[in-house]
Order: structure tokens, then sequence, then C-alpha cells
């Protein structure tokens, strides 16, 4: 046998004792969850989704109060480091149109250092913080510094480690949270997902440690309540325009608008 084909007949052998599995078996391999393994590293490797069910792109380019309303009945599930996992459905959001709205972060079309997250692609989300402790987390949206706030979660998996991490945001010891009291609120439920910071300007269609997944079943027009936004102090009309969401009924909400609901009851009766 000639010299060249002795050397590739060997190699062959080699190939087909080899241990090493083939290239499709990298899908098998579990990353640390909060790294970020993203497409840019080579374009050899093929990455696979993070999660199957997770919300994409398109589902987050919407404009800005359709999307507050799209995420009520949506599932935000965050991984923690140590591969636990909290789950929470979205019950309450606001919308915040930028632009021409005077309680938006980035009314006048402003952008800065802090607000930069509002101007990015749709789904990316926008942490920021207030009374320099507190956080709250938005999602961008279609509109030049368009955002929803998430207001309440209604908590669904692992909430003795929501109520281990919210004890654990406190300075102070206090009485631990009731269930509905762990995210009724925009700072209560960043405390209970580990949401800090370090979460603003993340892709939420491709991140590891945090992603949405769709709920089992989506509201009706007739479950959401329009209603003023919470807070918003001195702003003229936009205090009083209805782009505060949530699902009617719902006890995980933060504050319910009973006005409005008498309203929305007396309609559908008549």
């Amino acid at each position: 046998m000639p010299r060249k084909r002795k050397l590739l007949a060997q190699l062959s052998a080699l190939q087909s004792k080899s241990s090493i599995p083939p290239f499709d078996g990298l899908e098998n391999l579990h990353v640390t969850p909060d790294r970020d393994f993203s497409p840019k590293s080579s374009k050899y490797f093929v990455v696979e989704k993070k999660n199957s069910s997770q919300l994409e792109s398109d589902f987050f380019n919407q404009p800005c109060i359709s999307l507050a309303k799209s995420l009520l009945g949506q599932i935000l599930v965050r991984k923690l480091p140590d591969g636990r996992e909290v789950r929470g459905r979205i019950v309450e959001t606001e919308a915040y149109l930028g632009g021409e709205d005077e309680a938006s972060h980035s009314k006048g079309g402003k952008q800065t250092q802090r607000n930069t997250a509002m101007f990015m692609k749709p789904g990316t989300l926008y942490v920021y913080q207030i009374y320099g402790i507190y956080f709250c987390v938005n999602i961008s949206s279609q509109g030049e510094g368009a955002a929803v706030l998430l207001r309440s979660l209604e908590p669904l998996e692992n909430l003795d480690v929501m109520r281990a991490l919210r004890s654990a945001s406190r300075k102070a010891p206090a009485k631990a949270p009731k269930d509905w009291q762990l995210c009724n609120g925009p700072s209560k439920l960043c405390q209970a997902f580990g949401i800090d910071k370090g979460f603003d300007q993340r892709d939420l269609a491709q991140d590891a440690a945090i992603w949405v997944v769709p709920g089992p079943e989506p509201p009706g027009e007739q479950d959401v309540v329009a209603t003023a936004r919470i807070g918003i102090g001195n702003r003229g009309e936009w205090a009083h325009k209805p782009l505060r969401f949530y699902l009617r009924g719902n006890k995980y909400v933060s504050v319910v608008d009973k006005k409005v609901e008498r309203e929305m009851a007396a309609l559908s009766s008549s």
C-alpha cells in the first residue's frame, strides 16, 4: 500500500474509535447561568436558544401601549447564579411613551447616559434606581424613548427564594412579606427577582439569566383595566391618562381602581 493511502487508512480508523462527540453534541453542554454566549464569539459555533419558549424580539417590537397590554399574563423568568429559577406572572404594567409624555424619563426625546436603554431595540431592559436604594425595571418598545414599566407580578415558583431575596435587600429586619406582598410593586418585584442595575441594557430575547415566556392563557380585553399611572405627580394631563394596565380581579395588583372597575362592570351589563 502506498504511504499516502496507508496514512489515510490509519486516520480513518482513529476517527471511528474516537470518543469525541460530534459537533451536534455541543447543544447538550451546560453553561453558567449568567454568562453571555453570543453568536459574535465565533462564526463556527451555532448558539442554541437559552429557552425554547422564550419570547423573541418580534413580540417586543410593538407600540408601547400595545406592549404594555400584551405583557399582561406573560411569565417573567429569572435564573439565579446557583441555577434556581423564580417565576412570576405579569399582572400590572405602565406605558411611558417618550417624547411628548411628560412623565417619561425620555420626555422631549432627551437621551442621557441613564436612559439609553429606552432608545435601544425593543425588548431591552431599562433598570433605574429610586431614592438611591430601590430598582425599577422597564422593557423598551417601538417608539423613540418608549418603554413599559413592570409594576406587579403574581409569584408562581420558588416563593421562598423570593422571600429570602426580599429580606436580604433590606437593611433592617422586617416582618416576612405574605405571598401577595412579594411582587406587588415595581421595586418589590426587582428585590424578589434579584434585579439590579447590572441588568440595564440586557436583551430579554437573548439573555440567559432573565427572559419572558408565554402565559398559559392570554387575558381578554374585558379582563384588562386601563387607568391612570401611579406616582406621576404634577404632570398635567399626563397624570390622568389611562396608561396603567392591570388584570381585573387579580389580588397581586399593587393598586386597584374601584371606580374604573365599576364603570367597566356597568358597561358590560348594559
